[in-house]
């Protein structure tokens, strides 16, 4: 071997030499990186243990270890990542931890993915041990659970539900909405950096803090901040309920390992210190949430005072002659069951108590859930669940209705929020009222007597439809329609079909919307062309007029006469103008010279009900305008009867 060959062979070996030295190094760097994200995360601390989890994954982004701890701590503030990162570490090392199709299977859940979910849990119950009998309920429940957000999914309900945004919500959990007689100020709950001054708690979020804003538009808010004087303590606090006439607050302190507390509102705006609301219902156990109905005599809250296993139950407590509150009573097994059933809110508006539940028949995690009183057995009716989207695979609580009624707040995490448990509005859709005429192509005729079905579907994709016929009177028709979706329009004359037209109707959350929509075919109606016009002289109008001339009124009063005397006869009253001005100018004054016959016929003692005004500006000419002469022929108001068959109007 020459010299250059040696000191090769020497070189390569002393970089293999480095490279073994630099991976043992690294080696040993991620396995410490590993152990420091563990400890953290036996602790529940979760944001904490990530950041370890990702440099470990920066050194070797194939570190099957790293990927699955992490994605099990991205369980807790970005489920979506979680996800990801626990597929790619089931195909690094599929068997890179016992309980993977478990977590999978958790993942894929809250993600949607409900039979591949299930899949996971039913491969994660093969591997359990024998023993493990706890392990194999939950699997079974959990499957039930992906079961029932498949079946509650499938099947949706007329609901929009919208993110109150980013000025309330933040990457951390936001909850416990709290809104205002007067639908304007609102009070919630937050894990932000802001709360308790920034400082983290046990697990590695910020303690709990009541914050607030105020409504600046119909769906924006003022810049938030922490209320300001007592209500607010180093530890975790939330809002509950503002009640007597907003005067007081309903708030949960971490105080003795939680208790229902109330605050009062000062001369100045400010909060009180906090109180114990009593005896009777704080003890040494959890109390997490309460609400006191509207006449101030019936409290409702959830404790885990009295549960055999630590779970929460609802319970009832009465107002005493001296102001405090009584001893407690289960509000029933009906209610609740061997898991946590929290959060209730009892509506006045409907007589129905609302309240979260990890038990019944959820869709995982806490549902909202709905049940009836009936004051005549004396019991609740059994728990309905809201289903989708109400409720979501995951958490879903703290359901609030709004001062009237109209819509509600909750607290949820859902895919597209800001991170962790957002707070959203619910928001029933609405009926939209659609109106207007159908028209003939041929002669722009209004034509009565025409079917009009609007076929549509519901969310869960039921079909539903919707009739009317265009009045005699008026070829008018109207329609109150489910919002948010698209129609196909059928248009019918004499039981045959003419046309059928797609309309998309616009989302509406109120009554109050209507939408104008007129549909032209082809068909000319040969009853209207029948009845022709009225064997009388059109009445005329001087250029850019529309005040009725003497000889006018003679005409109109061989119109009153006549529809006196055909009572079953109504008439349509029909301007027009030369051609001088625009057309949009021109549909104006068309339609005022409609009116003025309209007036002068009403106050004859003709029935509104039996007059319709049209204006065709200057687009039905009786003449070409090419002459002043002819103009004046032009500047006219017709009437064309529209006979009715049904009854005899009103004088």
């Amino acid at each position: 071997m020459n010299h250059l060959a040696k000191s090769f062979s020497r070189f390569s070996l002393l970089l293999a030499l480095l490279c073994l030295v630099t991976f043992t190094v690294s080696a040993q760097s991620n396995r410490k990186l590993i152990r420091s994200g563990n400890k953290l995360f036996a602790k529940e601390n979760y944001r904490a243990a990530v950041p370890f989890y990702e440099q470990v994954l920066a050194n070797d982004p194939n570190n099957a270890e790293a990927l699955y701890y992490a994605g099990i701590s991205y369980m807790t503030f970005d489920k979506e990542k979680a996800a990801d990162y626990l597929y790619r570490a089931q195909k690094i090392k599929p068997n890179v931890d016992r309980d993977l199709s478990y977590w999978l299977g958790r993942a894929d859940h809250i993600n949607y993915r409900f039979d591949s979910a299930i899949e996971h849990f039913k491969e994660a119950q093969k591997n359990l041990r024998r023993r493990d009998e706890e392990r194999r309920e939950e699997l079974a429940m959990l499957i039930q659970h992906a079961n029932n957000a498949k079946r509650e999914v499938a099947n949706p309900k007329d609901i929009f539900v919208k993110n109150l945004g980013g000025v309330v919500n933040s990457a951390y959990s936001e909850h416990s909405p709290v809104i205002s007689s007067d639908d304007n100020y609102l009070l919630y709950t937050s894990r932000s950096s802001e709360a308790t001054g920034g400082t983290p708690a046990r697990d590695g979020e910020y303690y709990e803090d009541i914050f607030e804003t105020t409504r600046i538009g119909e769906d924006e808010w003022s810049p938030t901040k922490r209320v300001a004087g007592a209500l607010n303590s180093p530890s975790h606090d939330a809002s509950i309920q503002l009640f007597d006439n907003d005067t007081k607050l309903l708030l949960y302190r971490a105080d003795n390992n939680g208790d229902i507390m109330v605050a009062e509102r000062q001369a100045d705006g400010t909060w009180g210190e906090p109180k114990s609301i009593g005896p009777n219902i704080n003890t040494k156990h959890y109390e997490s949430d309460a609400y006191i109905t509207k006449d101030g005599q019936t409290l409702y809250f959830s404790t885990s005072a009295y549960s055999e296993y630590g779970d929460l139950d609802i319970y009832v407590s009465k107002r005493q002659a001296d102001g405090s509150w009584g001893a407690p009573k289960s509000i029933g097994s009906t209610i609740n069951t061997p898991f946590d059933d929290d959060s209730p809110y009892y509506s006045e508006h409907n007589g129905t108590l609302y309240f979260a539940s990890t038990g019944h028949n959820t869709m995982g995690g806490y549902d909202i859930f709905a049940s009836k009183y009936d004051s005549v057995a004396r019991r609740w009716a059994k728990p309905v669940n809201m289903g989708a989207p109400v409720n979501t695979p995951d958490d879903d609580t703290y359901y609030r209705l709004s001062p009237d009624g109209s819509y509600a707040y909750l607290s949820s995490y859902r895919i597209g929020g800001y991170g962790e448990k957002d707070i959203y509005t619910i928001n029933y859709i609405r009926n939209v009222r659609v109106q207007g005429q159908v028209f003939s192509k041929v002669d722009s005729l209004a034509i009565p007597g025409v079917e009009l079905i609007f076929n549509g579907l519901q969310a869960d994709k039921r079909p539903i439809s919707y009739r009317d016929v265009t009045r005699p009177d008026s070829a008018f028709y109207q329609v109150d329609i489910l919002s948010g979706r698209t129609f196909q329009v059928q248009v019918s004359k004499d039981g045959k079909l003419i046309t059928t037209e797609e309309l998309e109707v616009p989302m509406t959350l109120n009554d109050t919307t209507t939408i104008v929509r007129n549909f032209y075919i082809d068909y000319v109606d040969t009853t209207a062309t029948r009845a022709g016009v009225l064997a009388m002289k059109p009445i005329y109008f001087d250029t850019d007029e529309y005040n009725l001339r003497p000889e006018s009124v003679n005409e109109l009063d061989r119109v009153v006469a006549y529809m006196k005397a055909n009572p079953l006869v109504n008439v349509s009253i029909e301007g027009h103008c030369d051609s001088r001005a625009s057309d949009e100018y021109n549909m104006k004054l068309g339609e005022n010279r409609a009116v003025a016959a309209y007036e002068y016929l009403k106050s004859k003692g003709i029935s509104e009900r039996r007059l319709v005004t049209v204006s065709y500006g200057e687009r039905r000419p009786a003449v070409p305008n090419t002459s002043a002469e002819n103009m004046q022929l032009n500047r006219r108001t017709e009437f064309r009867v529209l006979e009715r068959a049904d009854q005899p109007a009103k004088q």
